[in-house]
């Protein structure tokens, strides 16, 4: 028996988000931790006349390989995996942890080394997703560990994951399309617009977008959505950014970051905690220290940091920006094995100015 709101849930994700066909080949990853999910989309995808796949992970998998694999083992591209993204139609990854601190005893540079040696694979996958060949989603599982992370009970984090996905709405789907209306509005806004000056407490930060797509994420790649984004011209960056929140990547924490741009490329960085991480990241390849994305949090159902940027880059009233690799559907072209977002709170006294106008203030837009 599967549970009615995973039902509900595979349903919004396989017919809405990915928008499953018959014919076509599905890949469903996530930790066996997640299997509940797994097993409902699995359903919804047979129900659609696709055929899935199912890619899954046991316990402690990623420490075990970083802790054990060679310098050969970790530069090895798998010819499975790299066939997988040449061929298949659709991918859903189900996030869902055992444990979120796993590799906290890690080398940072086992995680960079690895990285690298995957970068053509991501190639693979960025270029087929952008030619809109390839559909993706990634969505979250509740977890006793992922609950803990965010500093909830399960039960609660159970509620916050749903309600921020509008699962608990007698129809989601109805309130996805509404919601992706007005994110459309405001990227198509955003689209006339040629620079962005964002302006807050430590941060005064300009950027030019000229030429490059304003994306509204409905919920389709990201569920839940609720952001609009663009890669920013590479070496139009300019001026110091400190965020709000901490930096989490692979559930290590980077607390304090501040980043000071020049010619689009980060020529100072610090954080009060963390900052060995901060500069393995940084110096991971050319253009992990050039911005892949810049975006502004849309949906106000979420309202608390859950160390997950699933769901916290879409908190209503932030924006974030993101190391790293850029995407395609925004004409950007920065290259990188690493995409790291990073938040900035803009509630308290936040602006936006575009071409010199005031479009955003206190984490609102006002246009």
């Amino acid at each position: 028996m599967i549970n009615p709101m995973l039902e509900k849930y595979a349903k919004v994700l396989v017919n809405y988000s990915l928008g499953v066909e018959a014919g076509q080949s599905v890949v469903i990853q996530g930790n066996m931790i997640t299997e509940p999910l797994i097993k409902a989309v699995y359903k919804e995808v047979l129900a659609a006349g696709g055929h899935p796949l199912v890619l899954t992970s046991f316990e402690g998998q990623e420490e075990i390989f970083y802790k054990n694999a060679s310098i050969e083992q970790l530069k090895y591209q798998s010819p499975f995996l790299k066939y997988l993204y040449q061929n298949m139609d659709a991918r859903i990854y189900i996030r869902g942890n055992y444990n979120t601190k796993g590799l906290t005893g890690v080398d940072p540079e086992k995680i960079k080394i690895n990285t690298k040696a995957n970068q053509e694979i991501m190639d693979i996958f960025m270029k087929r997703t952008g030619a809109g060949e390839l559909h993706w989603n990634i969505c979250q599982f509740p977890t006793l560990a992922d609950a803990q992370e965010a500093q909830m009970s399960l039960a609660e984090y159970e509620e916050f994951v749903f309600k921020a996905c509008h699962l608990d709405k007698e129809d989601p789907v109805a309130y996805w399309e509404e919601f992706g209306n007005e994110l459309k509005r405001i990227a198509e806004i955003l689209n006339t617009k040629s620079e962005l000056h964002f302006v807050s407490e430590d941060t005064n930060l300009k950027c030019k977008t000229g030429g490059r797509t304003w994306v509204a994420d409905q919920g389709k790649e990201n569920y839940p959505g609720g952001e609009v984004f663009t890669g920013p011209v590479e070496d139009s960056v300019e001026g110091h950014i400190r965020f709000s929140f901490p930096g989490i990547f692979q559930g290590r924490e980077i607390e304090d970051i501040r980043l000071t741009f020049k010619d689009g490329k980060v020529i100072e960085a610090s954080a009060a905690k963390g900052e060995k991480l901060l500069q393995t990241l940084l110096d991971t390849d050319e253009g992990a220290r050039y911005v892949g994305e810049v975006a502004i949090g849309c949906n106000y159902g979420i309202k608390t940091f859950s160390r997950n940027m699933l769901f916290d880059e879409k908190i209503g009233g932030t924006i974030h920006l993101a190391l790293g690799r850029s995407y395609p559907e925004t004409g950007a072209k920065n290259i990188s094995s690493i995409h790291w977002d990073m938040l900035c709170d803009m509630k308290k006294g936040g602006r936006i100015y575009a071409d010199g106008e005031l479009i955003y203030q206190d984490g609102e837009f006002i246009v």
